[in-house]
C-alpha cells in the first residue's frame, strides 16, 4: 500500500478494495483491525510491536470520531472523512445537514436524475448528479476531475460491474437510513394497533401534508414497501409495482393514493 500522505481520489478506492474484503460496503470486524493494524505500521511501529491493544486502542479512538451512525464499522463517507484530503474528499458532498432520512426525497433524486426513466444511472447521469451536487456547494471543479469522480463513483459503488447504478447503489451513496417501515410489525394484532401504525406511516411518506400520496410520495412508500421481502429492487421493479398499487388502491383514478383509499386497499376502516 502506498503513504498515505496526498492520497487522491483513485489511491483512494485502492484502499477500500483492499480493506473491504466481502465486498460488502462496509469495513467491519476483522477487516476493521487489518486496517488499524495497517495504520499504526503508517505511524512507524514494526510489524513485531503491534499488539492487539494497540489496534483496539487505535480502533476505539478514531470509531469514536468517525463511525457517525454508531454502528461498529465503517461506511465509505466515514472512511473519506478520516483519509482524504478535504479538497479530495468529495464524497463528503453526500452528508447533508439533516441525514437523508425519508425514501420520499431519495425518490425524488432518483427520479430526477435517472433521466431516460431506464430504471438505472448510466455513467453520464451520475455525472449530472455529480455536477450538480458541487454546484450546489459551491465548488469549482475541472472537467478532468469531475470525469475522474464519476469514474471512482461507478468503481466503488457499482456492485454488479454493469456500468450503471440501481437503487440499491444510490441509496448506498447518499448514506440512506434505515427503513421507516421496519419499525412497525406487520403482524399487528389488534384493529386499534393496525389504525395507530397505519396514521403514522401515512404521515411519514405524506411529506406535502395533503391527504394523499403522488409522485416521489407513492415511489417512496413503494420502494420500503418492496424492501420488506426483497434486499434488491431495481428501478424497472420499482415501477411495475408501483402501476400494481395504483390499480388497485387508486379507486378514483387520479394518479394519487389518498388516506382513505390506502386504508380501504388494506383492509382499515378510519373513523
Amino acid at each position: 500500500m502506498d503513504s498515505l500522505d496526498n492520497l487522491d481520489a483513485a489511491a483512494f478506492l485502492l484502499i477500500w478494495q483492499h480493506f473491504d474484503v466481502d465486498d460488502n460496503g462496509f469495513i467491519e470486524g476483522r477487516e476493521l483491525d487489518a486496517f488499524f493494524r495497517h495504520m499504526l505500521k503508517r505511524l512507524g511501529m514494526k510489524r513485531g510491536e503491534v499488539s492487539q491493544d494497540d489496534v483496539r486502542r487505535l480502533r476505539d479512538r478514531f470509531m469514536s470520531v468517525y463511525d457517525t451512525t454508531a454502528d461498529g464499522r465503517l461506511q465509505i463517507q466515514e472512511l473519506a472523512a478520516m483519509m482524504l484530503p478535504e479538497e479530495e474528499n468529495f464524497l463528503l458532498l453526500f452528508r447533508r445537514e439533516t441525514p437523508l432520512d425519508n425514501s420520499v426525497e431519495f425518490m425524488r433524486i432518483w427520479r430526477n436524475y435517472d433521466k431516460d426513466s431506464s430504471g438505472y444511472i448510466s455513467a453520464v447521469e451520475l455525472k449530472c448528479f455529480l455536477q450538480d451536487l458541487f454546484l450546489q456547494h459551491k465548488k469549482s471543479i475541472s472537467l478532468e476531475t469531475l470525469e475522474e469522480y464519476t469514474d471512482t463513483m461507478m468503481k466503488l459503488f457499482d456492485k454488479n460491474k454493469d456500468g450503471r447504478l440501481d437503487l440499491n447503489d444510490l441509496a448506498r451513496i447518499l448514506a440512506l437510513k434505515e427503513n421507516f417501515l421496519l419499525k412497525f410489525k406487520m403482524d399487528a394484532s389488534s384493529q386499534e394497533d393496525r389504525k395507530r401504525d397505519f396514521e403514522k406511516i401515512f404521515a411519514h411518506y405524506d411529506v406535502s401534508k395533503t391527504g394523499e400520496l403522488e409522485g416521489p410520495e407513492v415511489d417512496g412508500f413503494v420502494k420500503d414497501m418492496m424492501e420488506l421481502v426483497t434486499s434488491s429492487i431495481s428501478g424497472t421493479d420499482l415501477d411495475k409495482f408501483r402501476k400494481v398499487l395504483l390499480s388497485h388502491c387508486d379507486i378514483n383514478r387520479d394518479g394519487k393514493i389518498q388516506k382513505n383509499e390506502l386504508a380501504l386497499c388494506l383492509g382499515l376502516k378510519l373513523s
